[in-house]
């Protein structure tokens, strides 16, 4: 069978002795929380609203046009069969969660971040922007801060609890509800407690998600999504990702 007729999965596997993280006591309780996807009309929001709308949340698409949000939204109901979704401009969807999400492009994020930041105070932050700089996407491109979480942990100040995670998913693979995910995800931010509650959300997505410490760290998640990139490319494979695996038979996250 040719190249062109498979369908590739590949892992990139992170050898770990043993990394087990402190439980920090007991699962993520969840009533009804609203999540917000800031940028839920492009490829990656869109496809974790569809996940966590049939996971039970409540969604709301923002977007800086709110009819283009109120579209996408509609279309993701009709796609998964659930209501429980609706779309506002960007500043309004923040408002109106609790947990806000960002998957903008990088060249609309500071503009992102200064429509919203009146929005998010006290809230939490699921950073997964990364700093791609077409038409060079497959090569690792930092800010001068480091990371993308740090400078939105710095912008948004310290009432705003950023986590850094969803880097290196494929979006294509999140997109389609009926394609069962494989790879780990892994997760930054300076508030432990933070980070488990975006585990615990991205375990409704169907992944394994892992403690990997601060926000300072989310820039090696940024830089291998362009490495990524380039193995996807190279190999001609369809969404790789990465995978922790241990000779420990089994870690919880």
């Amino acid at each position: 069978m040719g190249r062109e007729n498979q369908v590739v999965d590949s892992v990139l596997y992170i050898y770990c002795h043993r990394a087990r993280p402190d439980s920090i006591g007991g699962l993520l309780k969840k009533f009804g929380k609203t999540i917000a996807v800031i940028g839920g009309t492009g490829a990656l929001g869109s496809a974790l609203a569809c996940r966590w709308l049939l996971a039970g949340h409540n969604i709301v698409i923002g977007s800086r046009s709110q009819e283009k949000a109120e579209h996408a939204a509609m279309r993701m109901a009709s796609k998964v069969g659930r209501t429980r979704i609706n779309g506002y401009a960007n500043k309004e969807a923040a408002t109106l969660a609790e947990i806000v999400v960002l998957a903008v492009p990088y060249a609309a994020h500071q503009e992102t971040l200064e429509e919203i930041v009146e929005s998010v105070a006290g809230k939490l932050v699921i950073e997964t922007t990364v700093p791609l700089q077409p038409p060079r996407v497959a090569r690792a491109a930092l800010p001068k801060r480091g990371s993308v979480g740090a400078v939105t942990q710095d912008f948004l100040g310290e009432s705003v609890r950023v986590v850094s995670a969803l880097h290196t998913v494929s979006a294509s693979h999140l997109g389609d509800v009926n394609h069962e995910l494989n790879g780990d995800v892994l997760v930054y931010g300076n508030h432990k407690a933070s980070r488990q509650v975006a585990i615990e959300l991205i375990k409704d997505i169907g992944l394994k998600a892992w403690h990997a410490g601060s926000i300072e760290n989310s820039a090696a998640s940024e830089a291998m999504t362009s490495v990524m990139i380039f193995i996807n490319k190279y190999y001609g494979f369809d969404g790789a990702g990465i995978q922790i695996i241990s000779e420990e038979d089994e870690i919880e996250s």
